[in-house]
């Protein structure tokens, strides 16, 4: 989808801008940090039912950083999400198994290596506020700031030309 800078989006054209630019999957950077120890590293993401999903094992340092803080950032080329991220259960217990199912379709290799039933948790993060950098149909650089606790949407022009 085009836009111009100077289109004005609705939030729920904007959250679909975000998550077509996310598509089915991506490899993300997840940012969080306990006591002022900041970690970044890289998840295995899948996108449906307005949030970020990922799966890892419950007894990573990660997991046990999102245990004690659950307020995370994660980043994929121009978007970058800020959320709370919650632990959804062991994958082998998710009751309709969507996760597993897409997960096995999208990223079949890194479910295939890192399959552990016992220990592989699911995580999903809400989004909280959502910077998406995007360019017009005629080349100009913006961004697209989306605030979800108040379902505000705002467009900030980069270029000025």
């Amino acid at each position: 989808m085009n836009f111009s800078v100077d289109k004005t989006l609705t939030f729920d054209e904007a959250v679909q801008v975000m998550f077509d630019k996310l598509g089915d999957w991506k490899i993300m950077a997840l940012a969080s940090s306990v006591e002022d120890h900041v970690m970044v590293r890289n998840v295995s993401c899948l996108f449906y039912d307005g949030k970020v999903w990922f799966k890892t094992d419950k007894n990573f340092r990660k997991t046990q950083q999102l245990y004690q803080n659950p307020r995370v950032a994660m980043c994929w080329s121009g978007v970058q999400i800020e959320g709370v991220a919650e632990n959804c259960g062991l994958v082998v217990d998710e009751p309709d198994r969507r996760f597993e199912k897409l997960y096995k379709e999208h990223l079949w290799g890194s479910y295939n290596k890192y399959s552990h039933e016992d220990t592989e948790i699911i995580i999903s993060v809400t989004p909280k506020f959502v910077e998406v950098w995007d360019t017009s149909e005629d080349n100009y650089a913006f961004q697209i700031l989306l605030d979800f606790d108040k379902q505000q949407v705002e467009v900030i022009p980069y270029d000025h030309r």
